[in-house]
């Protein structure tokens, strides 16, 4: 397949935390500055642009995915409190976290569609990459969500729910997610453990969460985020120098226990390995600019060899420093295709 790559963002669909007074470091800005960059060096124009999430998703596609009674509850006044849980707003004994409720402007039940809405674009971008090849989406990448609650900032998993939607319509016979966010894409893995169509790999911090002593306390020896993707790659605390050579190593582990290729790659591409992502998590893998481009190149070049269209999405990345990692990465597959 020739790739003829496309940008999805809708203003529409953007989350200001701090409107929601969420003080988690997560700024649309990462979207706005990348688009402003690519736009300055005229690598944007109305035919790779899509300015607009078109795509829409109901109850019966998230249902595909996610527990009926955590479905209902989205959708109805208890909303907020699944928002609350999955965003850790509340800590143990009920005290705000991360969160000031008195500098809100909007009610928290009001980011539930906004993030339906994103939900919904990881889909466009899916249908967008089978068309043209390439589509890289300026949001979505909620790969911790659970088949029945909100985990880590990730309220429903849009990427399995775009895959599942696919297959149903059988757009698509086989899905590969590739997981290259700092942590583990543990809800991914959960809810693609028993789907044969859907093949996972995750490269993650070894240690940290969700694989921290605190979280496999709280959800004991059944804790979903044990479960391992089809290709696991834990990256140890130090691990930054062979970051690249087990990446290679596990796509080309994936191609070899795949029955045959996919139609579709997902990509989770979070930009919160990098060495100055702001969030206190990511601080066990630290990965630089340079080798941050490498990473996202790496799996472009293994996909475009093998003729796999591929959508992608922006999942973690964090501060005012992030955005820089998907700019650097776009301006690299936008530049030779400039008129």
């Amino acid at each position: 397949m020739k790739y003829n790559p496309a940008i999805l963002y809708d203003p529409q669909a953007a989350i200001n935390l701090a409107d929601f007074g969420i003080e988690i470091p997560a700024l649309d800005t990462r979207a706005t500055k990348t688009l402003e960059g690519l736009k300055s060096l005229n690598l944007i124009n109305p035919d790779n642009l899509f300015p607009q999430i078109t795509e829409r998703l109901d109850r019966t596609d998230l249902l595909r995915v996610h527990s009926p009674a955590f479905i209902s509850s989205l959708y109805s006044e208890t909303g907020a409190k699944e928002i609350i849980r999955t965003y850790e707003l509340l800590d143990s004994q009920g005290k705000p976290h991360r969160y000031s409720p008195e500098k809100s402007k909007r009610n928290l039940s009001e980011l539930v569609p906004l993030l339906i809405l994103q939900a919904a674009g990881t889909l466009q971008a899916a249908r967008t990459a089978l068309e043209r090849g390439f589509c890289f989406f300026l949001g979505g990448g909620m790969h911790h969500a659970q088949y029945d609650y909100g985990s880590g900032f990730c309220l429903v998993n849009d990427m399995v729910i775009a895959a599942v939607k696919l297959l149903e319509e059988r757009r698509v016979g086989k899905v590969w997610i590739i997981d290259i966010d700092a942590h583990k894409g543990d809800g991914t893995a959960a809810l693609c453990s028993r789907r044969e169509n859907i093949l996972t790999l995750s490269i993650h911090m070894a240690q940290g969460w969700p694989l921290d002593r605190d979280s496999l306390l709280a959800h004991g020896p059944g804790n979903p985020s044990l479960i391992p993707s089809t290709v696991e790659l834990p990256i140890p605390s130090g691990g930054e120098p062979d970051y690249l050579t087990t990446l290679e190593q596990g796509l080309e582990r994936l191609k070899e226990v795949s029955s045959g290729l996919p139609d579709l790659a997902l990509v989770v591409d979070g930009s919160d390995p990098y060495e100055k992502d702001a969030l206190p998590s990511t601080a066990l893998l630290n990965l630089s600019e340079e080798t941050m481009l490498e990473r996202d190149l790496l799996v472009y070049n293994f996909l475009n060899a093998l003729g796999i269209a591929s959508a992608w999405v922006m999942a973690g990345g964090y501060g005012e420093e992030s955005w820089k990692i998907y700019f650097q990465f776009l301006n690299r597959i936008l530049s030779p295709l400039r008129n």
